[in-house]
């Protein structure tokens, strides 16, 4: 396959950039209540976490790949955070947005895949603008302050969280929305993604040129006759772009 440079590269975040072990909210949980300023019902940090629990059982389904297909709907973490602590009584000492970035630090840290980080550099210095996509309940800035840590020499052009917009990937609508916050034509914006549905899908259905970052090496699950480039790892990612 022949490549060109493309004008921008849009990355997929979780599984992608970055990964994230087995998310424990109780952590999460007992870390917020270190700043619950209200208590009236003397209620604990496990009580937070059921009720979390079970909105989280009611909203899944909205969240699911087969809802995306049917025009499922995204959550906002808000919206968990002020029914749950609205629920049990509680207030904080810091605003909402605030006790969003403790529980999401606390309950689910991220780490760097592999490579990502020299990936990114290298097209820094060829000057080859970024921004990133992501399925995420978390709100937009949680997300932005995360890959601000992740990688702190880079800025990317924009960052945009599902749960901002009430839709998932693989709607075309989000990466439509992308597009409107660049310059160059679809078919000059690549977009790389782990999951072959959302991100490569998605990407195709709105004229983008799909990257396939397929650490296991398996096979496509479905046949397929979209123009697609499969990397297993940064690395052979980034030895691509340098011969293009």
């Amino acid at each position: 396959m022949e490549l060109t440079r493309p004008d921008i590269i849009i990355f997929d975040y979780g599984d992608t950039l970055a990964w994230e072990p087995v998310p424990d909210f109780l952590r999460g949980w007992r870390a917020v209540f270190r700043y619950v300023s209200e208590n009236p019902d003397g209620a604990a940090p496990e009580d937070a976490k059921n009720i979390g629990d079970e909105l989280w059982q009611r909203f899944s389904g909205s969240r699911s790949l087969s809802a995306a297909r049917n025009g499922g709907w995204e959550i906002h973490e808000w919206q968990q955070l002020r029914t749950v602590m609205e629920a049990l009584g509680l207030k904080t000492s810091v605003p909402l947005e605030e006790a969003e970035l403790i529980l999401m630090e606390n309950s689910c840290p991220s780490f760097l895949k592999p490579g990502a980080s020299e990936m990114i550099n290298f097209l820094r210095s060829r000057n080859i603008p970024t921004g990133v996509i992501s399925n995420i309940g978390w709100s937009g800035n949680a997300l932005a302050n995360r890959l601000g840590r992740l990688f702190p020499l880079h800025s990317f052009e924009f960052v945009i969280a599902s749960s901002e917009y009430g839709i998932r990937k693989p709607d075309p609508l989000l990466f439509r929305i992308a597009l409107k916050k660049t310059c160059p034509p679809a078919e000059k914006v690549w977009y790389c993604g782990n999951d072959w549905y959302a991100d490569v899908l998605g990407a195709h259905a709105a004229g983008m040129f799909p990257v396939w970052f397929n650490e296991s090496g398996g096979e496509p699950p479905e046949k397929a006759d979209i123009p697609c480039l499969c990397v297993g790892s940064w690395r052979e990612f980034t030895n691509i772009l340098m011969l293009n």
